[in-house]
């Protein structure tokens, strides 16, 4: 039986940056992936604007997958985003948030979205994209594909967004979540202040200094009391 090739495989799917010459065939894509509304000044601003890292995968001289993500520091996220990172970095530190990440209907399953999103994670991990500390997105609770995909890429579930969306009217509930890059990591709790305890007592070697003292014990009360630690024979009795 022959395996089919990914098509993120195929020589033939490229990637380029956005640029406005797209702004008309990236609409339509978006108006058909997401149920979200955007202005024209969005399409405007990833497609020119240096901030953003826009991506798109093109095969047979058509976008058939984009990833969009904006570059910004850390105080510049929302309210609601504010906690996705520990108060020991600086507000200034670099975070990247994942506006859209999306693929054409008849292409998904090939590997389209992975290789976009491969892509930024590794820009945010060079020289280049560094030194960003986390990647983070929204997304729908009832987008359980997309959920999927997230957390099958070590993304973790970072808060519940109740009524986070406005769509056709109705609010709908969202979730965010974050894949930490960089040494970057969420604000610590008890838990993490505890382990981190152990950790340290453990690399100062504290933990041996009760075993040592129960042994020197135990050899002091052999000298002193010869029958202490032997172990005695074992005896057979039969009851009848």
């Amino acid at each position: 039986m022959i395996q089919k090739v990914p098509l993120c495989s195929n020589t033939a799917v490229q990637l380029r940056f956005l640029c406005p010459d797209d702004i008309e065939e990236v609409k339509g894509l978006c108006s058909d992936w997401f149920p979200v509304e955007y202005p024209d000044n969005w399409y405007r601003d990833i497609t020119s604007n240096s901030r953003f890292y826009s991506l798109a995968s093109i095969y047979d001289h058509h976008i058939i997958g984009l990833i969009v993500a904006e570059i910004k520091p850390h105080n510049k996220c929302n309210k609601e985003d504010q906690g996705i990172l520990s108060p020991h970095f600086s507000t200034h530190a670099k975070v990247a948030y994942i506006l859209s990440l999306g693929v054409v209907q008849e292409y998904r399953r090939n590997g389209i979205a992975s290789l976009l999103l491969d892509n930024l994670v590794s820009h945010l991990t060079s020289v280049d994209g560094g030194p960003c500390k986390a990647l983070y997105l929204h997304v729908l609770t009832s987008n359980v594909s997309a959920i999927r995909f997230y957390e099958q890429r070590h993304f973790y579930r970072h808060s519940y967004l109740p009524y986070y969306y406005s769509i056709q009217g109705k609010s709908r509930d969202g979730f965010s979540y974050v894949l930490y890059l960089n040494g970057g990591h969420p604000p610590w709790t008890i838990v993490d202040y505890a382990k981190k305890a152990v950790r340290i007592l453990q690399d100062l070697d504290l933990f041996s200094f009760p075993v040592q003292m129960c042994r020197s014990v135990c050899r002091m009360l052999r000298r002193v009391l010869p029958g202490v630690g032997r172990v005695p024979h074992a005896t057979a009795a039969l009851f009848s």
